[in-house]
């Protein structure tokens, strides 16, 4: 305690010493430039009549400087020397000394100096001033730059907005990392430019030479519009030179604000295989968001705990968070909030298993827009246990459209994924029949229900890189299923931002297929992150896993994709399965038994027979 009141009145006592030396630099300014100003108004030969007249408006105006810089602040607040707020509120205070002055001159005063001083001596004062101002500042940043001297010598590409910010924060930081030694960019309207007097060198090709040069150790990648594509070209580039790749976040995560030392982080997987930023059409997203009544299945899952970040943003009326696991709603919560005290009722706690409690919960909060993210996806272990696939995945669906239907929900949006397109696994062919119910349901009731499908999402829970990087950080060794296995990728964000934007289109009953982009050979994302272990990691391959493909696709052969509006969004027709045939399955049997009738419901054929012989949509709605 003692200590924070020591170093409160250390501090204290800087400012004030500080407003002392700057005003009193300030009166001496302005006196000076009273007698500079007598001196060339008389060529440089003053009467000394003249001179001792000149005493009283000297004193005068000095105080009058101090007077008024005291009202307006500038002698008050701890402004950064030689900034722009200082110089302006400096501009006003010597504006209105000077005004002042030459009232008094011309009254109480007696003309005591000539009427051309008491009106010009400002540009004089101001100059001065000025001239202190930044010879202190010059000292300053002598000082720091000298306390930075030890940081690790940088090279920063980019000298945009972004990159001129991190470039004075590094240098005026005194305990700073690193120490900026060159600037690189790619626009040539930027090579003569000069950030903190560290000049614009060269471009992103000159990398490998500028390192050499200036035996920089860390390229800083200033440029938070950045893609992947042009991350993984900068990123070969480094390694050329042996450089460590660090990152500034990305435009969505600054949000406008300022960019600062701390938020400079090392380059990661994510950035370098993400899709990229997605134009979103914001007035027709928030047209069905804002002011709604919102809902989300699996809402502590990374998809959906995403979702509702994100839907967050355009302020629905409610956000009703659903899940079976509360750990997860109390991670979503603390996320979105801040804080997860669990006591609000738009947590909920469901299984949508759980046909009767779904309906007690729609009851309750009205949803008008549903995202059905809840699911299990593990491809292995729902290989094993197929018949729990069936129960969330199918039967779990069904449920959640039903009760949507029973409360006036205006707007489904069914969460797929890639391996629905001709499935070769128990999940696979699950979502495909939860893409066919989710079809039938939009032909036989009012509103919008369409199903979104993606491929594999960065950091999410279970994922491949996550996996990864445990094994990288035990030693190894990496396990591969296949050295040509492929998979697309995409973030989190990029993908739930698609995930909004489809549910704007209105293509009831379709599949909305979001671009991924190339795939990836995993075999390379496993080589690039054992390259980060301290020792050398082993791979090993371990074949593929039942039901597992070699190369995933995102549109099944038998299907054609058009184009809608958004660029990103390719929309697929989804031929409609009665849900009435989820009854005829037999879960109480093997799993091989299991997986022939979910192959058999899916087949062409087979649908038809059951259809001419069942009862439609809208008697199991009944």
């Amino acid at each position: 305690m003692l200590d924070d009141e020591s170093q409160r009145l250390r501090l204290w006592m800087r400012s004030v010493l500080r407003t002392v030396l700057v005003a009193a630099a300030d009166a001496v300014c302005v006196a000076a430039a009273v007698r500079l100003g007598l001196w060339l108004r008389f060529d440089m030969d003053v009467p000394a009549s003249a001179s001792a007249a000149a005493d009283r408006a000297t004193l005068f105006a000095a105080a009058a400087q101090l007077a008024i810089g005291a009202v307006t602040g500038i002698y008050v607040r701890n402004y950064r020397p030689a900034s722009f707020d200082e110089a302006l509120g400096l501009a006003k205070t010597t504006a209105a000394t000077v005004v002042l002055t030459a009232l008094a001159n011309e009254t109480f005063l007696d003309a005591s100096i000539p009427r051309s001083v008491s009106l010009s001596f400002g540009v004089l004062a101001l100059f001065l001033m000025s001239v202190v101002r930044w010879a202190w500042r010059a000292d300053q940043e002598r000082r720091i730059r000298r306390r930075a001297s030890d940081g690790a010598p940088l090279i920063v590409i980019g000298a945009g907005e972004a990159g001129s910010q991190i470039v004075r924060q590094l240098l005026h930081t005194p305990d700073s990392p690193f120490r900026p030694v060159a600037i690189l960019d790619d626009d040539p309207g930027k090579r003569r430019l000069q950030v903190q007097g560290l000049p614009v060198s060269g471009t992103s090709a000159d990398l490998v030479g500028t390192a050499r040069r200036t035996g920089a150790t860390t390229v800083l990648i200033a440029v938070p519009s950045a893609s992947p594509a042009a991350l993984r070209q900068l990123s070969a580039r480094a390694a050329e030179a042996d450089l460590q790749v660090l990152v500034l976040p990305s435009i969505d995560d600054l949000f406008g604000s300022d960019v600062a030392v701390g938020d400079i982080r090392p380059l990661t997987e994510e950035d370098l295989l993400g899709r990229g930023p997605a134009d979103i059409d914001i007035d027709a997203i928030a047209d069905y968001l804002t002011g709604r009544t919102v809902l989300v299945t699996g809402a502590g899952g990374s998809i959906g705990s995403e979702l509702c970040r994100q839907v967050t943003r355009f302020a629905p009326s409610s956000l009703v968070m659903l899940d079976r696991d509360e750990s997860a709603l109390h991670g979503v919560e603390l996320s979105i909030t801040g804080r997860a005290t669990l006591d609000h009722r738009n947590l909920v706690v469901c299984d949508i298993r759980d046909a009767e409690r779904l309906d007690e919960v729609f009851a309750e909060h009205r949803p008008e827009v549903v995202f059905h993210a809840a699911a299990l996806k593990h491809l292995p272990l729902l290989e094993m246990h197929p018949s729990e696939a069936v129960k969330s995945n199918c039967t779990g669906t069904l449920n959640v459209l039903r009760a949507a239907t029973d409360h006036g929900v205006r707007r489904f949006v069914n969460i797929s994924t890639d391996k629905a397109a001709d499935p070769t696994s128990t999940l696979g062919r699950t979502k495909r029949i939860a893409e066919q119910i989710t079809s039938a349901w939009s032909r036989d009731h009012r509103g919008t229900f369409l199903s979104v499908r993606f491929g594999n999402v960065l950091g999410s829970r279970g994922s491949v890189l996550t996996t990864f990087r445990s094994q990288v950080a035990t030693g190894g060794p990496i396990t591969v299923t296949h050295p040509e296995v492929t998979r697309f990728f995409m973030t989190i964000e990029e993908a739930v931002r698609l995930v909004i934007q489809a549910g704007a289109l209105d293509l009831d009953g379709h599949a909305l297929v979001l671009d991924m982009g190339e795939p990836v050979r995993i075999d390379d994302v496993a080589r690039r992150l054992a390259a980060t272990g301290e020792r050398p990691v082993e791979i090993v391959y371990t074949g593929l896993r039942p039901g597992e493909k070699l190369h995933e696709q995102l549109i099944a052969d038998s299907e054609v994709g058009v184009r809608t509006q958004h660029p990103l969004i390719t929309e697929v027709p989804v031929p409609p399965l009665d849900p009435a045939r989820l009854a005829d399955l037999q879960l109480r049997t093997t799993p091989e038994e299991i997986t022939r009738q979910l192959v058999a419901m899916l087949d062409p054929a087979s649908e038809r027979a059951a259809a001419a012989g069942g009862q439609g949509v809208a008697d199991l709605a009944q």
